[in-house]
């Protein structure tokens, strides 16, 4: 293969995931590792970085998909693209092994170095049935299914006359109450009750959003006053927010649910729409290495983010991001750690570039340091949360100071003027609740002219 013969004869930076901190990273350096005679490698199965805070947006349809998502081989033209997963890493030799996408060629890639910047999987429980059910809000797949099918029930329901199928139709259940979850339910309650409104069979108490969170209290990154007033919004708009409460079972379109407290049953949700957003756990692959990780299934790494061990840095490896155990100086962080967010892992890519080029050059290497200036997260259109140096914000306010941040910190300047742009034309034509039919099932109008028996099962996400 071409990239084996390549890596003979070029010394080869190889980059393990094209997220926040391998694209940042792989960007930053391309050029000047072309340069000077060398390769950066990007090995990701996705052709494109997902902004992962715009899911919620995209799912609620202020943005579009392709919109959130930033592509490769537009932005990093200098780089070596693999779309493949990388399954094992042997550092001792430096080569890893690497199975092309769609179950494609297996082969191992010999590097140099290594970023390692594989991100963060939807943290799951072995829960029975929520496999068969959930879907999580990480993807931008996931993001267009979630609408589209939230839609869908909408118009299912305006048509049934079975009241307990129109309940369980318009029951849309949302867990975990961080950040995910929070914007989440509160952007698809917003759309929803759009919806609604525009179809005169069906009314906004119709609708039910519940949120379920096992702990006491939602959104630990803000004050815990902040925290309270937006249980408190979201309760006026009608939904059922249930703390210290986790899910137990999900038995076919039934959600069992449980007192955290004293695991007594707390009820049960007859839905036909299950989201988890019950947090994130470092990449699987990462097991398959003889790199240091911690008890957490994260890599070790030092504050300059250099692999680190018990005896020391790892030469020539590098991580960050969610995958990364990254020491946070500022002492904010839990644990002593940076949280696995948006704001670190681009702060951390930068600093990541930068040491990498004063490694080459024999220079002093800098410690990542950030100190946050708070956070902010959106919950409907013209309605916000947000912490900025100590001080709380909602409403309008967060809700501007929300766009205005993940507007400018999303990458490239063509995705920044495609996103002001369509929330431009949402604020002057409203909210887009179209949904796009058998998304999951393209086939399905061709087999139906071929004459082919099309499943009458019922339809799931």
């Amino acid at each position: 293969m071409s990239f084996n013969q390549l890596a003979k004869d070029r010394p080869r930076l190889l980059i393990v995931g094209g997220g926040y901190v391998g694209f940042t990273v792989a960007q930053k350096l391309q050029t000047r590792i072309k340069e000077s005679g060398g390769v950066v490698t990007v090995v990701d199965p996705n052709p494109y970085m997902t902004y992962l805070p715009f899911l919620p947006e995209v799912a609620a349809g202020n943005i579009e998909a392709r919109s959130a998502t930033v592509p490769h081989r537009q932005n990093l033209r200098d780089c070596e693209l693999i779309a493949g997963r990388v399954e094992n890493i042997d550092h001792a030799n430096r080569k890893v092994t690497i199975r092309g996408i769609d179950e494609g060629p297996e082969f191992e890639l010999p590097y140099d170095e290594i970023v390692v910047a594989g991100g963060s999987n939807t943290r799951t429980f072995p829960i029975p049935g929520l496999a068969e059910k959930a879907i999580g809000m990480k993807t931008i797949e996931e993001a267009v299914s979630v609408r589209n099918w939230m839609l869908e029930r909408i118009e299912v329901a305006s048509l049934t006359d079975d009241e307990d199928a129109k309940r369980q139709a318009l029951t849309f259940v949302v867990v975990g109450g961080g950040f995910a979850g929070i914007e989440t339910i509160a952007e698809l309650e917003d759309m929803a009750r759009t919806a609604v409104e525009r179809n005169d069979r069906l009314k906004v108490s119709d609708l039910r959003f519940v949120m379920i969170e096992a702990m006491g209290r939602i959104m630990p990154e803000v004050s815990k006053d902040r925290a309270e007033k937006v249980v408190a919004e979201l309760r006026s708009r009608g939904v059922e927010v249930l703390l210290n409460t986790s899910v137990s079972e999900v038995d076919g379109d039934v959600v069992k649910l449980i007192n955290m407290g004293d695991k007594s049953p707390a009820g049960e949700l007859a839905t036909d729409t299950l989201i988890w957003c019950a947090g994130v756990a470092a990449a699987s692959f990462i097991k398959n290495s003889d790199l240091p990780i911690d008890e957490r299934g994260r890599l070790r790494v030092g504050a300059d983010l250099r692999v680190t061990g018990d005896d020391g840095p790892f030469d020539g490896a590098w991580a960050a991001g969610d995958i990364a155990a990254v020491p946070d100086l500022t002492g904010a962080g839990p644990g002593g750690f940076c949280v696995p967010n948006a704001q670190h892992a681009v702060r951390q890519a930068a600093r990541m570039a930068k040491n990498i080029m004063a490694a080459h050059q024999g220079e002093p290497l800098q410690d990542y340091y950030h100190e946050g200036l708070g956070s902010v997260a959106g919950l409907g259109l013209y309605k916000g949360a947000a912490t900025v140096r100590n001080i709380d914000l909602g409403g309008l306010p967060a809700w501007l100071m929300h766009r205005l941040y993940h507007g400018y910190a999303i990458p490239t300047v063509d995705r920044k003027a495609r996103v002001f742009t369509q929330w431009g034309l949402n604020m002057v034509f409203g909210r887009d609740t179209q949904p796009l039919r058998h998304l999951h099932d393209p086939r399905r109008a061709f087999e139906e002219a071929a004459g082919v028996k099309v499943s009458d099962a019922k339809a799931s996400l």
